[in-house]
């Protein structure tokens, strides 16, 4: 699995107006959680996406919590660790935190 590291506020921009393109995937994790890990762990194994179907975030919680604050304030979700959000077409459509995280739940989504 290939993560794109968001390590920089100015990148939400353009993940909201990739969004419109291609699905964007947002995992938000706390590098000092096992449930995180676990979390993690699960949607690496499962993950069974290409490219052109959905682009994957990776954003450190510990490092960047600004960032996280940001994506809480602009999709209008709580935040939470580890948690998983799709944005699509400029909204988050769906998300899923601590041992709901599961990458298949996404398919319906992406149709």
């Amino acid at each position: 699995m290939n993560w794109i590291e968001l390590n920089r506020i100015e990148q939400l921009d353009a993940l909201v107006s990739e969004s419109f393109v291609t699905p964007q995937l947002l995992f938000k994790h706390s590098t000092r959680c096992s449930i995180s890990r676990m979390a993690l762990s699960k949607t690496e194994r499962n993950y069974n996406f290409n490219t052109h179907q959905l682009a994957p975030y990776f954003l450190d919680l510990l490092q960047h919590r600004d960032i996280s604050n940001q994506i809480s304030m602009m999709f209008n979700v709580e935040h939470q660790s580890p948690q998983m959000l799709l944005i699509k077409e400029g909204k988050c459509v769906f998300t899923a935190t601590h041992n709901e995280i599961n990458p298949t739940d996404l398919q319906s989504y992406l149709s």
